[in-house]
């Protein structure tokens, strides 16, 4: 990772993560959480404060130590402990059945082998565990102008946010790995251009 990945973008996620229109769809993502959780591509914690008091732990994956370290006073000031347990969503060192639940917000776009990751992440949830995503990502078929012009700005998007895709079929990916969908409202985001607004926040289980 070169220095504008490492030392920029961090800063980049941590601000437009935490404008205020996000703040309801993370609060509704989070809820029906328990017991020991997985998060991938934890960022700088803004869903710490939307963790239910059903939450008892938290194991974080999180690449970017700045991004780590951003998150520190969410943390601190967060009620549920919050570990940094590994880096890489796509090799996670925990055995099978190990967490309750997983949560993923605006994660799947970025990482490499996204498909990889959600297999992990449904090996290592137990019987029933559910996965929360809130992602963007390609938008309804019906919408085939903002396709188009997602798949126009797609390579400028990877190339300014260090990889995120505009075009990944977030119910897709998921049916693939292996999860049902139990819960998916597909939706654009209040005051974003569609293309970069087109969201699917629901549940999955293992």
């Amino acid at each position: 990772m070169g220095f504008y990945a490492e030392r920029i973008v961090p800063r980049i996620v941590d601000a437009v993560g935490g404008m205020k229109r996000t703040e309801p769809l993370r609060r509704r993502v989070c809820e029906g959480l328990y017991g020991e959780i997985i998060e991938i591509g934890f960022g700088s914690g803004h869903n710490v404060p939307f963790y239910p008091g059903t939450v008892t732990d938290v194991a974080a994956i999180e690449p970017s130590d700045l991004a780590w370290r951003l998150a520190r006073e969410r943390i601190d000031a967060g009620r549920t402990p919050v570990r940094r347990a590994a880096l890489d969503s796509q090799y996670l060192p925990f055995d099978d059945d190990t967490f309750d639940g997983a949560l993923s917000t605006y994660t799947l776009c970025t990482i490499p082998d996204a498909d990889g990751a959600l297999r992990e992440v449904r090996r290592v949830l137990k019987p029933g565990g559910t996965l929360h995503f809130l992602e963007h990502g390609l938008a309804p078929e019906e919408d085939e102008d903002v396709r188009r012009r997602q798949r126009r700005l797609d390579p400028l998007e990877r190339r300014l946010l260090a990889g995120c895709h505009l075009t990944r079929p977030i119910a897709g990916m998921l049916t693939a790995a292996g999860f049902t969908i139990v819960d998916l409202d597909v939706f654009y985001e209040e005051g974003a251009p569609k293309a970069l607004g087109a969201h699917s926040l629901g549940v999955a289980a293992a």
